[in-house]
């Protein structure tokens, strides 16, 4: 692997698409067909599917096998993963990297006819929970391997001869990555610059390079994300470490996950057998996105895990740590903070949960619970974790390292936040979810409306489209206020079913509110991101709502252990949401976007900088100078 940048030569600047363009590959993107039910789609229409959540789905019944593994793996994880180390020393030792996989771990998902052990969603995120748990570069790997690398898409879209070359190497430990970012492609792929050119005999030759592609500086195989030279679509290809041109430039390193093997791989003129293709040329994209509706589940469940330790440290420590002549859990202060994390790891575990469940069942489709899953759970988490630390005070700021060399408990508080904080941004920023899901909220109203409120749309096509918008909105809309959301309804959910009717009654005002957002502001509201925000979290609050209401009753049902507890905290949490649903609708009509935007606007022209008077450089002239922007030198 080269670690260095000589040999570096200046390239242009990069040539981006227009907006047009890039929002026109984003479509052709999309998955455009609803073949089954969604309730987050129903939601942002008006309507409460409560039966698609509810009864909430009890846990499976045990599996020899899957107890089994889970108790061999977390004896291993205490006994051969030191996580203070690896952070140490950014680098997963090669024994444990071995002991993974002659466990099995690498196949944890693979079906046992290709060697894998055949675990379902929710028996994986169960496994990922007790990593998590232990380390976060361990979830890192395993995950970006399975999840969103080589096993995933093989598994879903791999031919069958894909499937009994690859899988069985996966499930063997053979590492895989994902490669689509690039230099100046994240969530945006209209500027791939990466190009595949087929051959006369049928092949392909890529050409390009990939930035930060975890797992990549020590993957055997890859999925590459290229673009067309002739078509401009973009397509999936499996492409193996040894082809000639596969290049490991540089490893990329991070304020957290210190271990993670992520870094920029270049591909220069490598051949890839037209048998490597995956799917479809010109589906990339979409066997992307198709591959992330379960691939980023890992990240709820993760982040789920590090919630409950955080609330197991601050138990602890709030009971142990006296100021004041009282444990510091007594004072209302630190048991405001505690009491709202209690809460809060219930829902984010109760959505973990649900989504896996529901991509078992495979009845339902689940891009939006998906999408809301990750980007609620990641953020919460990210509250939680923030808070941790205030209640550890020093001791949380302080190394582990430095409290064992001082005879304190190693808590760790330090390095789950580093490693946390990723968190908002794998496998899609908050950001880009909340775009997203907003996009697909609004799906049902640009069908129907699409062509009334396009700008570009002919007065004839306007006026076509009108009697088709007024059949449906004549009906739809008048809808949205009736509906009974009171008492007796729900009953069944006892000390609970206020909350429940609640949700009800806010999912039709919900849908009425974004039809009036429409209304108010046409075509432009797309450009209005904080507006529509505001409706995804308010989405994004009913589902966790109505997901821990409905966890807390299946408990109660089944009498399991901990049921009154659950109640409990469902009863806090959905009070807290209601309140904070509240205020967003508040804010939808009533803020200071345009305003802010305004600003926004006047700080990027340069009119503020007077506000940066008064620091040091930020880099002096030797750590950088002006001019084209360096890559690697190929050769």
């Amino acid at each position: 692997m080269s670690d260095n940048r000589e040999n570096l030569r200046p390239v242009p600047a990069p040539k981006h698409v227009s907006e047009a363009e890039a929002r026109q590959v984003a479509e052709d993107a999309r998955e455009t067909d609803w073949e089954k039910p969604s309730f987050l789609k129903e939601v942002f229409l008006g309507n409460y599917r409560l039966d698609l959540i509810h009864p909430f789905p009890g846990k499976p019944a045990e599996r020899p096998e899957f107890r089994a593994f889970y108790d061999r793996l977390e004896k291993f994880l205490v006994e051969e993963v030191d996580s203070d180390a690896i952070d140490r020393e950014g680098k997963i030792p090669q024994n444990v990297l071995k002991g993974l996989a002659e466990m099995g771990a690498f196949g944890m998902k693979i079906p046992k006819e290709y060697g894998g052990l055949g675990f379902t969603q929710r028996e994986y995120g169960d496994l990922m929970k007790l990593l998590t748990s232990r380390d976060g570069n361990l979830v890192a790997l395993l995950s970006a391997h399975q999840s969103i690398g080589v096993p995933q898409p093989v598994k879903m879209f791999g031919t069958p001869e894909q499937k009994k070359k690859y899988l069985p190497r996966c499930a063997k430990g053979a590492v895989s990555a994902f490669a689509l970012t690039e230099p100046e492609v994240g969530s945006d792929p209209a500027n791939l610059a990466t190009t595949v050119t087929k051959t006369p005999e049928g092949d392909y030759v890529i050409n390009g390079e990939k930035l930060w592609c975890t797992n990549g500086t020590i993957a055997e195989l890859f999925v590459v994300m290229a673009r067309h030279a002739d078509t401009k679509k973009i397509s999936a290809f499996i492409v193996e470490r040894d082809m000639p041109g596969v290049e490991v430039v540089v490893r990329c390193h991070f304020m957290g996950l210190k271990a993670i093997e992520n870094g920029v791989i270049r591909f220069r003129n490598v051949k890839v057998p037209k048998e490597n293709l995956l799917w479809a040329e010109g589906r990339g994209l979409k066997l992307a996105l198709v591959t992330l509706n379960t691939g980023r589940l890992t990240l709820p469940a993760s982040c789920g895990a590090l919630a409950k330790r955080a609330v197991g440290i601050c138990r602890e420590w709030a009971k142990e740590r006296v100021q004041w002549g009282q444990s510091i859990g007594r004072h209302d202060a630190i048991a405001q903070l505690i009491g709202e994390m209690a809460a809060t790891t219930f829902a984010m575990d109760a959505i973990a949960d649900l989504t896996a469940s529901m991509a078992d069942a495979g009845d339902r489709d689940i891009r939006l619970e998906a999408a809301v899953a990750k980007m609620w759970n990641s953020e919460e988490g990210w509250t939680i974790t923030d808070r941790t630390l205030q209640i550890r005070g020093g001791r949380g700021y302080e190394t582990a390292d430095s409290l064992r060399s001082r005879g304190e408990k190693p808590i760790p508080v330090e390095r789950m936040m580093r490693d946390y904080r990723i968190n908002l941004i794998f496998e899609g920023s908050s950001e880009i979810m909340r775009l997203f899901i907003a996009r697909e909220a609004l799906d049902k109203h640009l069908a129907v409306a699409f062509d009334v409120v396009n700008p570009k749309t002919s007065i004839g096509t306007k006026i076509a489209a009108l009697p088709r918008v007024a059949a449906f909105y004549s009906t739809w809309y008048p809808s949205r206020w009736l509906g009974w959301g009171r008492w007796p309804r729900y009953a069944e959910f006892g000390a609970l079913a206020s909350h429940v009717r609640w949700a009800e009654r806010t999912t039709r005002k919900l849908a009425r509110t974004i039809f009036h957002m429409m209304a108010a502001n046409g075509p432009k509201l797309e450009k209005r991101q904080a507006l529509l925000f505001r409706a995804v979290d308010i989405g994004a609050d009913l589902f966790a709502l109505t997901a821990t209401v409905a966890r807390a009753h299946a408990m109660v049902q089944a009498n399991e252990e901990g049921a009154r507890g659950a109640v409990e905290l469902a009863d806090l949490f959905a009070r807290r949401m209601r309140r904070r649903v509240a205020q967003s609708f508040a804010k939808i009509s009533s803020n200071d976007d345009v305003l802010t935007y305004a600003v926004a606007k006047n700080v990027l022209k340069g009119e503020h900088t007077w506000l940066e008077e008064g620091i040091a450089p930020l880099l002096t002239e030797s750590e950088t100078a002006p001019g084209p922007r360096l890559v690697a030198k190929a050769g």
